[in-house]
């Protein structure tokens, strides 16, 4: 039998042409995201807090993958850093085809002595910065929409909005299972405007955020890794083919019908 063209791999799961926002984009996950997507032919913007680190990762990435990937420093925790960001692609683009909420914080200090600033510096990032830069999205996610080719939001929650965290980070986790309830609301009222929402839920990844609960300081390239992969029931971390993979069936046709999911990204460490 003839496989339909609709069928194969390059019809499934293509991104080409795609204009796509990640944030948090200039390290870790969102930068392994930005990769995937460049690799792939979309048009990528980036968006961290630190300009001077959004620009180098944006030219490094088009000039390691090709394409187009430009850097918008944005802080997404306040709203005028969000309507900066919406307004810096909107000069530049009609229309959105992929939003990837990447970028979130978190705060690390035993339960008796966790600050305030701790709580609203995690929620205001991870929980009111996704609902409201996708809310400012709306126009451009909707304008480049259609039946047959819906936009995408993919929101990164984690595996510690699902099961209890093994740092102090007593904010992290309940934001995170405030952005996978976000997410199946917004899935919800939007898949008949041609959105479509999902999550994804990420275990150990080799970044600058868990390096710093893991005893590496921040210090990606040398914290010991191998020891963390020790407790993974896939004996490893997550790599950029695993998150970059599964981001890219979520915004292409093979993900069209998922809506409203959260999918652990993890090697098994929820189900075990």
């Amino acid at each position: 039998m003839t496989t339909p063209i609709s069928l194969s791999v390059n019809s499934l799961f293509s991104v080409a042409g795609k204009v796509a926002v990640v944030t948090g984009g200039s390290r870790g996950i969102g930068e392994m995201i930005a990769a995937g997507l460049l690799t792939n032919g979309a048009k990528v913007y980036i968006s961290s807090r630190k300009a001077e680190q959004c620009d180098a990762t944006a030219a490094r990435l088009a000039e390691t993958y090709g394409g187009e990937c430009i850097s918008i420093p944005a802080d997404l925790s306040g709203i005028d850093g969000i309507d900066a960001l919406v307004a810096g692609v909107s000069a530049q683009e009609d229309h959105v085809d992929i939003l990837v909420n990447n970028a979130g914080v978190s705060w690390g200090a035993p339960l008796a002595e966790f600050p305030e600033k701790g709580w609203d510096k995690v929620f205001d990032t991870n929980v009111k910065g996704v609902f409201f830069l996708t809310q400012r999205m709306l126009p451009l996610l909707e304008a480049g929409a259609s039946g047959d080719d819906p936009s995408r939001v993919v929101n990164i929650g984690s595996i510690d909005g699902i099961r209890t965290p093994i740092f102090d980070t007593h904010s992290y986790g309940p934001s995170k299972a405030a952005v996978h309830a976000l997410t199946k609301e917004m899935a919800a009222k939007l898949a008949r405007r041609n959105i479509i929402v999902n999550a994804i839920a990420p275990g150990p990844f080799p970044t600058w955020m868990l390096s710093t609960g893991v005893g590496g300081g921040g210090d990606v390239d040398n914290t010991d890794w191998s020891a963390v992969a020790t407790r993974n029931p896939r004996g490893r971390v997550g790599s950029a083919e695993d998150i970059a993979g599964l981001t890219i069936f979520l915004c292409s046709r093979a993900g069209a019908y998922t809506v409203g999911e959260v999918i652990t990204c993890d090697g098994g460490t929820v189900v075990s």
